[in-house]
């Protein structure tokens, strides 16, 4: 990247800054707005949280490298992105499958859905999902820290244990077994609630009058545009790893690895404070207010 290094760190700098700065209005306004303490929004908090820190893991580091003109990362230094990123995507998934879960009660059940999901129900949700994530994906960075490498060059600009596997020169398949294990839980448990409550939700919504169905279906089309977002960036980056048989060039692999992160660091919280109604109208209000006040 050093070609084009300005430029990269302009790019890189806007995704960060942009992401940032929605994701902390959001947070804002839902700590601040009384009538915003309610589970939905405690929920895309989370998820503006997990924004700010799947960005602030590996963006900060790129910014410093390219302008410094540093490419090196020592193995410890390595292996922490690899934790926080990895844990990231991890969160990102299970955290698009509790707000789905959230709309499917408040829809299918409106008259219980007070007692069904609380404030304090979805917060015990969320900490549950970080306990989980964080020791899962231990387990995966501690079996990779063990290794023995041959290699010191990684075909990306951030680090995660599938590029580090490729420079060992030891045995990996505890490494595969368990990844595959991780990975399936992962996926297996999110993708179930989440086309679960999907087919539900649709099917309630179908039986409503006209204008709680459009709101209910606004809802949902707003989880279905972040989460694929989420879900074709992570594809992107694992894709590249089913290539090895192909020969990909350095450009090729930070290209791939580069879009799949970003995009949806850069756009789902923009998503969702801009959908969400509550949250836009919260957002322009204390921006006016800043601007006026500056004034």
């Amino acid at each position: 990247m050093e070609s084009f290094r300005f430029l990269y760190a302009i790019l890189a700098f806007s995704v960060y800054s942009t992401s940032l700065f929605v994701s902390l209005m959001i947070v804002y306004v839902t700590w601040t707005e009384e009538s915003l303490h309610e589970p939905m929004y405690i929920f895309i908090c989370g998820l503006a949280f997990n924004v700010m820190f799947g960005s602030s893991a590996y963006l900060p580091k790129l910014l410093i490298d390219l302008f410094s003109k540093n490419s090196t990362i020592s193995l410890s230094g390595c292996l922490l992105q690899a934790y926080l990123i990895q844990s990231h995507a991890a969160a990102e998934t299970f955290t698009f499958a509790a707000i789905v879960y959230d709309r499917y009660l408040a829809v299918a059940h409106p008259l219980r859905y007070p007692t069904l999901m609380t404030n304090l129900t979805s917060q015990k949700l969320l900490l549950a999902i970080w306990v989980v994530v964080l020791t899962g994906v231990c387990g995966v960075v501690l079996l990779t820290a063990r290794l023995t490498f041959c290699g010191v060059d990684i075909n990306n600009v951030y680090c995660e244990t599938m590029s580090l596997l490729q420079l060992s020169c030891g045995d990996i398949s505890g490494n595969n077994i368990y990844g595959l294990m991780w990975t399936a839980f992962i996926l297996s448990t999110s993708m179930l609630v989440i086309i679960y409550c999907y087919i539900r939700t649709i099917a309630v919504c179908l039986k409503l009058p006209g204008e709680a169905s459009q709101k209910a279906a606004q809802t949902l089309v707003t989880h279905v545009i972040a989460f694929s977002i989420f879900m074709v960036g992570t594809l992107f980056i694992t894709f590249r790893y089913r290539l090895s048989r192909i020969s990909l060039s350095t450009v090729a692999h930070v290209v791939i690895s580069m879009s799949g992160m970003s995009t949806s660091i850069a756009v789902n919280p923009l998503i969702y404070g801009i959908r969400t109604t509550a949250l836009r109208i919260r957002i322009a209000r204390n921006l006016q207010n800043v601007f006026s006040n500056s004034k």
